[in-house]
């Protein structure tokens, strides 16, 4: 049995409700009461992840000229990067376990991924 469900389609309509929780979801949160980083951190990634959908090569694409598996291989970093966040930058409480939940989605999400 194949687990691998998440299709280059479903990762598509993933991708902008994310990057844009990315951006508000610190601020109503209150995130930053560990580090200013944990709140910004989020929001520049969440920047970035519109950028990076806005130009990959998938149906809601707009200037498609980022091949599919880049963007993938940006999402893993992104998923290390914030697994490792709060331990490198002393992020504490929910300022953590925000970059922890998020971590794992992502890492989830990409594992997932079923190859075309």
């Amino acid at each position: 049995m194949n687990l691998r469900f998440v299709t280059k389609t479903i990762h598509a309509y993933l991708d902008y409700p994310v990057a844009l929780s990315l951006m508000a979801m610190p601020f109503l949160l209150g995130l930053g009461s560990s580090h200013p980083l944990a709140l910004w951190l989020s929001v520049g990634t969440g920047v970035a992840a519109l950028l990076l959908t806005l130009l990959t090569d998938h149906q809601f694409g707009v200037v498609r000229v980022i091949p599919y598996s880049v963007h993938l291989a940006v999402d893993f970093t992104v998923g290390v990067v914030f697994l490792l966040a709060p331990f490198v930058l002393g992020f504490a409480g929910l300022d953590a376990w925000y970059y922890w939940i998020n971590a794992i989605a992502v890492l989830t999400v990409v594992t997932l991924h079923k190859p075309d």
